[in-house]
This record gives C-alpha cells, sequence and structure tokens, in this order.
C-alpha cells in the first residue's frame, strides 16, 4: 500500500491567547514548581494532561473555596468579578493569563450593562461555557444567552436590546441571530448588537475550507470540550463529507482512510501542534 501525501494544515493549532496561557504556566512550572490551574487551561484533554505531569493541578471553582495562600492560573477563558473577589479573601494569589481579546468583551458587556436605562444584555454564546460564565458575571448574572431559536424567547422585545457574542462562535450563527432578534423587536425599541467573534477563529475557516477541500480525507484533531473546535469542524464536514474527528491518534486505526490519495491533519484553536503530528504519525502506519 502506498503512503498517500499528508499535510498538517500550518495555520491549525493554539491561537495566541492559549500560546501566552500555557507560556504563562510553563514557566511558573519551572520557576516554583506545582501550579493550581481553575478549569482545563485548555480544552484538550492531551495538552491538560501534559501540563499535569509537570505539575499543573486543575481544581474547580468549588475546589478553589477551600484553598487558601496557593498560586492559581487564570486560563486564557476568562472569569466573572466573584473569582477575583474568593481569590483576595482567600489570600490565592493570581497569575491572569486571560485572553486580551475576552478582557476587552467583558468591559464591552460591564459597560453595557452599567449604562442608563433599561437594556437587556444579550449574549450569544454556550450557556456553561467558561467564556460566557466570565461574561454573565459582568452583569450580575443578569445577561440573557441565546444559542438556539428556542433561546430568544428569554427576551423581552418590548425592551431595547444590546447584543454580543462569545468570541469563538460563527459570525454565520451571530449574524442569524441578530436578525431574528431584531425582526423581533417592538415597533421603536432599540436593538444594538456588536460583532466580537475573535478573527484568530473567524479568519481561520476560509483556509480551512481551501485546506478541507484540497484533500480526499481531513482527520480534525479537537478536544470534546471545543466550542471553537466544533465550528471549525463543521465548516471541514460541509466541504468534504470525508472529514473525521479525532481525539488522539489512537482514534485513528478504526477511520476507513486507507484508500485516501492525499490526507489532511487540522484542528482547533485548542490543539497543540505536537498531538496533530502524533495523529499524521499515526496515519502513516496505516499505509505502512
Amino acid at each position: 500500500m502506498s503512503l498517500p501525501n499528508i499535510e498538517i494544515d500550518p495555520r491549525s493549532g493554539f491561537c495566541p491567547g492559549v500560546v501566552t496561557a500555557i507560556r504563562q504556566a510553563e514557566a511558573e512550572l519551572e520557576s516554583s514548581g506545582p501550579l493550581y490551574c481553575l478549569g482545563d487551561i485548555v480544552h484538550n484533554s492531551a495538552e491538560v494532561k501534559r501540563l499535569g505531569q509537570k505539575g499543573l493541578i486543575t481544581v474547580t471553582h468549588d475546589d478553589m473555596a477551600t484553598l487558601h495562600g496557593v498560586k492559581m492560573l487564570l486560563r486564557a477563558h476568562g472569569e466573572p468579578p466573584s473569582t477575583y473577589e474568593l481569590a483576595v479573601k482567600n489570600n490565592i494569589s493570581l497569575i491572569d493569563a486571560t485572553c486580551p481579546v475576552v478582557l476587552a468583551l467583558q468591559r464591552r458587556v460591564k459597560a453595557a450593562f452599567e449604562q442608563p436605562g433599561d437594556c437587556q444584555v444579550v449574549i450569544y454564546g454556550k450557556a456553561g461555557h467558561a467564556e460566557v460564565n466570565g461574561l454573565v458575571g459582568q452583569t450580575r448574572g443578569e445577561a440573557i444567552v441565546v444559542q438556539h431559536p428556542e433561546d430568544l424567547d428569554k427576551i423581552d422585545y418590548s425592551r431595547p436590546v444590546m447584543l454580543f457574542s462569545q468570541t469563538t462562535m460563527s459570525i454565520a450563527g451571530f449574524n442569524d441571530m441578530a436578525s431574528a432578534i431584531s425582526s423581533r423587536m417592538a415597533p421603536g425599541v432599540k436593538m444594538e448588537y456588536a460583532d466580537t467573534i475573535c478573527r484568530q477563529v473567524s479568519n481561520r475557516v476560509g483556509h480551512l475550507r481551501s485546506f478541507a477541500a484540497a484533500h480526499d480525507v481531513i482527520l480534525f484533531v479537537s478536544g470534546a470540550k471545543s466550542s471553537n473546535g466544533k465550528v471549525l469542524f463543521d465548516e471541514c464536514c460541509s466541504v468534504n463529507p470525508h472529514t473525521y474527528a479525532v481525539l488522539d491518534p489512537a482514534d485513528v486505526a478504526a477511520l476507513p482512510i486507507t484508500s485516501a490519495g492525499s490526507l489532511g491533519v487540522c484542528g482547533a484553536t485548542s490543539t497543540p501542534r505536537w498531538l496533530m503530528e502524533q495523529v499524521r504519525d499515526a496515519a502513516e502506519k496505516l499505509f505502512t
């Protein structure tokens, strides 16, 4: 069996926010030893495991309430004000690796919430996602989170609306949501929206579609928790039906890819390059 052309997408992999968070974690682990991290540092279990072996201890918000006098990393997704308040109360030293794009969005959400009037802050995003929790926290829990058409019934269309987006949602989905909300607004009631989607994610879409279309088979490497991974995987599927989701190299052996003449490996903004390389190597073994 001849080895096909196997290419790793050069533009896939960690976004700058994730790169910064991981570098901060590694630097602290090297200089000071074990470090706590509030939630998975990135939505990729293989990378979490790698850093865990270096001494990064992943904890929950409930765990944080029981910790005192420790050092803790806040990942790129961002946190609500209550997390910072708890850190002060429990004498926890924070290493804040919140992505600058997310920080800017948090400030905009907070400003919109605090402006005079009766405006509702609405966030297009995944309820319960770490970034969304941080955004809702800027509004003392009052922001309305919408992701699906049925969520639109949560909004009072007789009151003004200011719509934002989780940074990793799709632009098309956000535009559809904005149009749907606008069409329901009562006459004369103001509805505004701000496209706050990170271009590190959205700008990859066109390139990734071209990459997926250029190969017989696509192996899309991503963690199961990655919101961005779901968006980009769907984009690959839309142009190449022979696109397969891969969590780790062990998944490759069961996939029907041995008739492929060309094979592309790509991933989410939370997917490490080293993991894509391992998936490529696993694919090559099927042809030897």
